[in-house]
């Protein structure tokens, strides 16, 4: 029975518990000095400040702090999360949250600059021409495939029937 005195604090609360809430009260006085920056600037003029984008991530962080909150309150109550609303509500808020990610990424992927990737080919097969038959060509036609230098057209032999 002395092992138990032992585990208990003067004032009859378990020793392992105490510190426990102690790292509880610590880390949700840190979230609040993170969240005061946030909460003490209005709601239009922080919206006024960020783009479309940034607007919508603020919505999703702010939902989903306070539902984490809620989550937590639950498990302070004895009520198990997992069976309660707020599971649907947090699993909502992060398939947006994957979804805005997907946006910035579509936004982040490299585009193809048509122009530039024509002028990137034109000169490769103007280039390809001079070497193939020495002689400088233009890159019209070396575009058209016409390496000889000539300004007539190829035809086409016809053939012989025997």
């Amino acid at each position: 029975m002395t092992e138990s005195h032992s585990s208990l604090s003067e004032d009859g609360i378990p020793r392992e518990l105490k510190e426990k809430l102690a790292f509880f009260d610590t880390h949700l006085t840190e979230l609040e000095a993170e969240l005061n920056p946030l909460l003490s600037i209005p709601r239009a003029d922080l919206e006024e400040q960020l783009t479309t984008i940034d607007a919508a991530k603020v919505d999703l962080v702010s939902a989903y702090t306070i539902n984490s909150l809620f989550w937590m309150y639950l498990n302070c109550c004895g009520v198990n999360p997992k069976e309660h609303a707020v599971k649907q509500e947090l699993t909502r808020i992060q398939s947006y949250m994957a979804r805005v990610k997907e946006i910035e990424d579509k936004k982040k992927a490299p585009k193809l600059d048509k122009s530039a990737s024509k002028r990137f080919v034109r000169s490769a097969l103007w280039q390809a021409a001079q070497k193939k038959d020495g002689t400088p060509s233009t890159p019209t036609q070396a575009v058209v495939g016409d390496s000889s230098g000539s300004d007539q057209p190829k035809r086409k032999r016809k053939r012989e029937h025997r």
